[in-house]
């Protein structure tokens, strides 16, 4: 399997510039690639209030992650524990939410890497090549 660093997500309770919607987790999110550092702000509708003792998900929705995209995504969830998904959540691909070595780590296969949520990219957006 192929993957490249995609972006870093930070949840956040303040409303930002550019905001699309996912209708499957009930979150807002900006275009990490409008962002010059490749940072993806994530807005739940309404914070679910999830137990600690459920660290993977606790985790999704309280701390960063990291997200790579990668070109299997059957190969990429293997083995790992799978937090949340996959699901499409803006018409560009299958995204799933993994912990991993206790760091929330997502996964993008696109189908469409020209755009994010029907938008175009920003002009000047370089995609990362596959390690």
């Amino acid at each position: 399997m192929r993957k490249a660093f995609d972006h870093i997500g930070i949840p956040t309770s303040i409303p930002q510039p550019g905001e699309s919607w996912v209708p499957f987790s009930r979150v807002w999110v900006t275009n990490p690639r409008a962002h010059p550092q490749r940072l993806e702000y994530i807005r739940a509708e309404t914070p679910p209030q999830v137990d600690p003792a459920d660290l993977g998900l606790w985790k999704l929705w309280n701390w960063p992650h990291v997200a790579y995209r990668v070109d299997s995504m059957q190969e990429a969830l293997a083995g790992e524990t799978l937090i949340l998904g996959p699901f499409d959540p803006g018409g560009f691909g299958q995204v799933a939410f993994v912990l991993k070595d206790g760091v929330v780590v997502e996964f993008m296969e696109y189908t469409d890497l020209d755009h994010w949520f029907g938008q175009p990219n920003p002009p000047g957006f370089a995609h990362v090549p596959f390690s």
